[in-house]
This record gives C-alpha cells, sequence and structure tokens, in this order.
C-alpha cells in the first residue's frame, strides 16, 4: 500500500461499540478524497484520527512516513460549526492560525494573512467581526486560518452542512479551485452524494457502523478537475451520482 496518508491495519472501537473495522487504505497526496456514507457511520472518527484527536484501537495512521501520535500543524480540521473567534476581527482570525510558527516573522505572516484575505474575497471585511459577516464567510474565514497555519493536510468535518443552497454551491466551487492552486491534501467528509461527486478526486464509500469500505471511486477518471456548477447537469455527473446512490441503497440498505 502507498499514499501521503496511510490507514494501516486501522480500527477503533469506544468500549463495547465496534465503529471502524479493520481498514487499510492509502490517499494520495495532493488530491481531494470525499469520505462518504451514512450518517453515524464511523467516517467522521476515521477523520478524527488523521487529525490525532481520537487513537486507533488497533493499526495505525500514517502521515508521509510518520505515524500520526497526536494533533500538529500539519493537519488543520475545519468543522460544520463556524469556529471563528468572536473577540477577533477577519484579519486577526486568519493571524491567529499562525501564531506558533516560528519558521515566519512578522512581515512574512502580515504578507500571508493579506493573500488569504484576497484569496477568499474577505479583504473588504479584513476588520470585521465574526458576527457582522454571514455564515459562508465565517466557514471561509476558518478555511483560511487552517491553511494560513501551513497544514498540509485539511480534514473537512461536513463543514457546508449547516449553509443555505446557494452559499454551499458557491463555497464548493471555491474549495475545487483554492484546493487545486494551494496543492493541499484534502479528507471531506460528508453524506450527501451530489456534494461528493462535485467535489472529489475520489471517493471512499463506507457501510453502515462499524465502518468498513464498500467501494473506492476515481472520480478524477470520470470528470475533469475544473469543476464549474454546469457540471452537475452533465450527464457523466447524473450517471456517477446514480452509480453511486445504487451502491449505497444495495451495499449498505441506508439511503443517504
Amino acid at each position: 500500500m502507498s499514499g501521503y496518508v496511510q490507514f494501516v491495519d486501522t480500527a477503533k472501537s469506544f468500549g463495547p461499540v465496534d465503529v471502524v473495522r479493520k481498514t487499510d487504505l492509502g490517499l494520495d497526496r495532493n488530491s481531494l478524497v470525499v469520505f462518504l456514507g451514512p450518517s453515524g457511520c464511523g467516517k467522521t472518527t476515521l477523520m478524527r484520527m488523521v487529525g490525532g484527536l481520537d487513537e486507533p484501537s488497533s493499526g495505525s495512521i500514517v502521515l508521509g512516513g510518520e505515524k500520526v501520535v497526536g494533533p500538529d500543524r500539519r493537519r488543520g480540521m475545519v468543522f460544520q460549526s463556524y469556529s471563528s473567534f468572536p473577540w477577533l476581527t477577519v484579519e486577526k482570525n486568519i493571524a491567529f492560525g499562525m501564531r506558533y510558527r516560528k519558521d515566519l516573522g512578522a512581515a512574512e505572516k502580515a504578507e500571508r494573512m493579506r493573500h488569504y484575505l484576497e484569496l477568499f474575497g474577505l479583504a473588504d471585511f479584513a476588520g470585521s467581526y465574526p458576527n457582522r459577516i454571514s455564515g459562508g464567510m465565517r466557514q471561509r474565514v476558518a478555511i483560511a486560518r487552517t491553511l494560513a497555519a501551513g497544514s498540509d493536510v485539511l480534514l473537512m468535518d461536513e463543514p457546508f452542512g449547516a449553509l443555505d443552497a446557494l452559499t454551499r454551491e458557491r463555497l464548493q466551487v471555491e474549495l475545487r479551485q483554492i484546493q487545486i492552486r494551494e496543492e493541499k491534501t484534502i479528507i471531506f467528509v460528508t453524506h450527501d452524494v451530489e456534494e461528493a461527486v462535485f467535489l472529489a478526486d475520489r471517493i471512499i464509500l463506507f457501510s453502515r457502523r462499524p465502518a468498513s469500505v464498500v467501494a473506492d471511486i476515481d472520480v478524477a477518471a470520470e470528470l475533469s478537475p475544473q469543476r464549474p456548477l454546469e457540471i452537475r447537469e452533465t450527464q457523466k455527473f447524473f450517471e456517477l451520482r446514480n452509480k453511486i446512490l445504487h451502491l449505497i441503497r444495495n451495499e449498505t440498505g441506508v439511503v443517504v
């Protein structure tokens, strides 16, 4: 097995409850991989173990040749709930992600902050507090802060789930563009099939709890890296979405 992120005989239980069955999986660097499956199946637990927030009950997770033993700056997390600090402005929220970076001087930190303000369309709101901007903007702030921290791997747990449909679509497009431009490895957890197909280079489909891999789908072989919203209306997108829905219904017995 090869890959920048490797699950090696990885399993997880909480007391008597098995959450993740023994899993062997390798994820490529600079790819956007979606963990798709029914709610509560264990996909978030797998992602949290990559982040070092949970420990495997058996096996291990390896990142860039090193065993994951706890959280570190190389892995940043973005959750569904807005995680901006309400007492800090937008620009200071982004700067907060760099507080422990000893490899950057003050001028470099300021330049990175300006870079991510521009990249995420937040420059006009740099001095605003989170309660003065929209939910979509607050999620942009959270992602920008994580990238500014220098994370190689971005772990995203249904980050767009609480947003309205139009904002969610816009951020999905932006995330695809940013992942390509910034060359980041992203693990994105969702139970939304259309979101998974639109975002992913690769989809790992999980069964009901305890999670095990049902299918490993190479979306990049079917859809181009650039994903305008109009791609959702194409025959290829429609067929791939239906293929995955069919797998879910037949292999897990659950409609997500």
